[in-house]
């Protein structure tokens, strides 16, 4: 049975790996990471580590290693399938029946992945052209450096309906690709497809991995949406994706600190300010998903999220949210910012050290569920 890299990444997301083994072997925290004597050879001495942040276990006597679904498969004697399946079960999620177009299913996904691709690559074209020159006039404006545009794979999309659908059709990529990529918008009541993204500048959204799965864009005229999201198609689940996130893992390890802000430009803003351990929720409020994916890298996210009353009505719903989910050893915090303050204005008026000061008097998550509660204000 072929099961596809999302419903895998799901389950490894979902199965703490230290829960598993725990229940097999006793674990002793060290730091971020345990040990314990090796489940797989006689030793008197542990030689055996464990790292939820990484995702993997390692044996340094008998160099047994792997994931989650790997533990399974060794210490129970089970096939790949089957530990999938008893894990997926634990993880609360209905194992997908194998079928011929599940197959078919898998290489459309790794088709978009090249779609997608393509049009990063496209838009960050559209930006250093001539008719891209508004939107650098805006990045600009935003303090942006070049550098920063480009570890972003910042772009444009012009002002047109049908810009990125030739420029893609030109490459042999067909209309029904780019509709199912999210690229192109199917009018309901028939009629030529469109592109989705115009006049706006575009923010390519990756995954744990680097790979564009989807995009933002933030309109440079009039426009009923000023922000504007990809739907969610094979490859991309709103609710499941941190912005920034393949760029802040590696420092979110080495600082011990994951900080969740609530834009694009908030992210990119505090990463080029030396802050590269941010991330944030794409548009809505922070869901379990995404509290659970910087729980695998630090037990206490830190949400910072603007200093009106919708940036604190989203922490207030974070905090309720996180509450059933809650671990031994997990929380949040949250950090204030002045009213009317976000932390793109705070990094420009005050640097780095304005934004650590903030984020060094973040009040744990009780604290925020007594005010929630009635018991004191803000």
């Amino acid at each position: 049975m072929a099961f596809t890299p999302q419903f895998l990444d799901e389950i490894r997301a979902r199965v703490a790996l230290s829960d598993v083994i725990g229940r097999r072997v006793r674990l002793i925290r060290k730091g971020r990471e345990h040990s314990a004597l090796c489940p797989f050879h006689n030793e008197k001495t542990p030689s055996f580590t464990v790292s939820d942040e990484k995702g993997f276990f390692h044996c340094f006597g008998c160099g047994a290693h792997g994931d989650v679904i790997g533990f399974v498969m060794r210490d129970e004697g089970l096939s790949f399938p089957e530990a999938v399946e008893r894990l997926a079960g634990e993880a609360g999620l209905e194992v997908p029946k194998e079928a011929p177009e599940d197959r078919a299913r898998a290489e459309a996904q790794l088709t978009l992945y090249g779609v997608l691709e393509q049009a990063a690559a496209y838009f960050e074209s559209e930006l250093r052209a001539e008719s891209g020159a508004a939107a650098r006039a805006y990045l600009n404006g935003r303090g942006l450096k070049a550098e920063t545009i480009k570890t972003f794979r910042l772009g444009f999309a012009a002002d047109s309906r049908t810009a990125l659908k030739a420029a893609l059709k030109s490459e042999q990529i067909t209309e029904s690709l780019l509709v199912t990529a999210g690229m192109l918008i199917e009018p309901e009541g028939g009629g030529a497809t469109y592109d989705r993204f115009r006049h706006r500048v575009i923010f390519p959204i990756q995954d744990r991995r680097g790979r564009v799965i989807a995009f933002g864009g933030r309109a440079l005229g009039d426009a009923p949406a000023k922000y504007l999201n990809s739907p969610d198609t094979p490859v991309f689940h709103k609710g499941s994706v941190l912005y920034g996130m393949h760029l802040a893992r590696g420092a979110a390890r080495k600082s011990g600190r994951i900080v969740a802000v609530e834009g694009y430009m908030d992210v990119i803003a505090l990463h080029q300010g030396g802050l590269t351990e941010t991330v944030a929720p794409l548009g809505t409020a922070l869901t379990e998903l995404q509290m659970e994916e910087m729980w695998r890298l630090v037990d206490e996210p830190i949400l910072c999220f603007d200093g009106d009353p919708a940036g604190q009505k989203a922490a207030a719903r974070a905090a309720e949210r996180a509450l059933p989910r809650l671990k031994s050893g997990k929380s949040l915090r949250f950090a204030t910012l002045p009213a009317g303050e976000d932390p793109d204005s705070m990094m420009a008026e005050g640097g780095k050290s304005a934004l650590e000061d903030v984020l060094t008097g973040a009040s744990p998550l009780s604290e925020k569920i007594w005010i929630l509660a009635g018991g004191g204000g803000e």
